[in-house]
């Protein structure tokens, strides 16, 4: 179990903005389910997901990144939760799996030319001897925009996408798991995603003038 209990080069849990972080949003209790749910919440409401924030930059994949920016995408914030954890003693580790968005956004479609979301990123937490999933991506604000409740995470079940909306429109399908890591599997990360968006790697689209980084500052501005 140390070895989910070590910082990593992504789940950076030493690193100066996570550990304040973790220290302010913890909680007074001490017992590590009220901490991880207390953590699950800071993350999932402080860090607000912006899906326009991907980069090919594995610099932007840190936890630390995530808290600097203010604002990331699932990968990232599932990466922050897991150190957050470990700062707190709590064993963490990062999941990642295919999903296919129904409710997507006709501009992050046609950008990523799919409505399937490689590589979305959970965390899981060892709480009363089992591991527990949780998945901090989707702040409350937004959630109202899609009509679907906000992930809770009570620390005992496993907290995943919901499979429909509030209207009872299909939501959230999950199609492929690829496992849990111990870090960010940075070579399978990119290279399912090379596989499944190719044209995102070609020369200039996300190197400071593609749709994506377009689409981030619009983001920002708009908030």
């Amino acid at each position: 179990m140390q070895t989910y209990l070590r910082p990593g080069r992504f789940i950076d849990s030493d690193h100066p903005l996570v550990v304040e972080f973790a220290e302010r949003w913890r909680g007074p209790a001490r017992d590590p389910r009220s901490q991880a749910v207390a953590l699950y919440l800071a993350v999932r409401e402080h860090i607000r997901y912006n899906p326009y924030a991907f980069s090919l930059d594995s610099q932007t994949l840190k936890a630390s990144h995530a808290l600097a920016a203010a604002e990331s995408y699932c990968v990232p914030k599932a990466i922050l939760l897991a150190a957050c954890a470990r700062h707190c003693a709590i064993p963490a580790r990062i999941g990642l799996a295919d999903v296919r968005n129904h409710l997507s956004t006709p501009r992050l479609i046609e950008i990523l030319r799919s409505e399937v979301f490689a590589m979305h990123g959970y965390t899981e937490l060892h709480l009363d001897g089992r591991w527990v999933k949780a998945t901090p991506a989707f702040h409350e604000a937004l959630c109202r925009v899609f009509k679907v409740e906000p992930l809770d995470f009570d620390g005992v079940n496993d907290s995943v996408f919901h499979p429909y909306n509030a209207a009872g429109e299909r939501y959230m399908e999950y199609l492929e798991d690829h496992g849990q890591f111990a870090d960010l599997p940075e070579q399978l990360f990119f290279d399912h995603l090379r596989r499944c968006y190719p044209h995102l790697f070609e020369v200039g689209v996300l190197a400071g003038g593609g749709d994506m980084q377009r689409e981030a500052e619009v983001h920002r501005l708009s908030r």
